[in-house]
């Protein structure tokens, strides 16, 4: 079964157990995924849904930490929350041995050296990285630091 039929099956359980908060963030994504599909005038592919999702729990992230500055720690963990229902649709986290494996290899086949190369070396991990969920952002920070040494 595909990402976008899960899903929309687990929308039509949550309505039957009226769980409001899954409800909404079921919805959310719903509509976050069929935007997407209407842009791209095609079906998507459960790694294009994964992306979105990625996208989604990202912007909570930001939100959560803006609150967080705010004095906003209702809505912080509101977003938290929101954050939970959507993470077990994703595809399995990597861990950090894979991500310093990735580096590793794509320093090695890059030749990179200094901060200069990072965009070369980001590049290159991710595409090693690609099918598993990786934040971005400490991605970048780690390759940051191995390329500073």
């Amino acid at each position: 079964m595909g990402l976008v039929d899960r899903i929309q099956q687990d929308l039509t359980s949550a309505m039957k157990t009226k769980d409001e908060l899954r409800l909404s963030v079921l919805r959310m994504m719903k509509t976050a995924l069929k935007n997407k599909q209407v842009e791209k005038m095609a079906a998507l592919e459960d790694t294009e849904a994964a992306q979105v999702l990625s996208t989604l729990i990202k912007q909570r992230r930001d939100s959560i930490e803006q609150f967080t500055r705010g004095g906003r720690a209702d809505l912080a963990e509101k977003e938290q929350k929101e954050i939970a229902i959507i993470e077990p649709y994703l595809p399995a986290r990597a861990s950090d041995a894979e991500v310093d494996a990735a580096i590793a290899a794509a320093m090695a086949e890059t030749g990179a050296r200094s901060p200069k190369e990072m965009g070369a070396v980001m590049k290159n991990v991710m595409a090693r990285l690609k099918g598993q969920s990786v934040d971005g952002k400490a991605v970048s920070e780690r390759v940051k630091a191995k390329l500073s040494q």
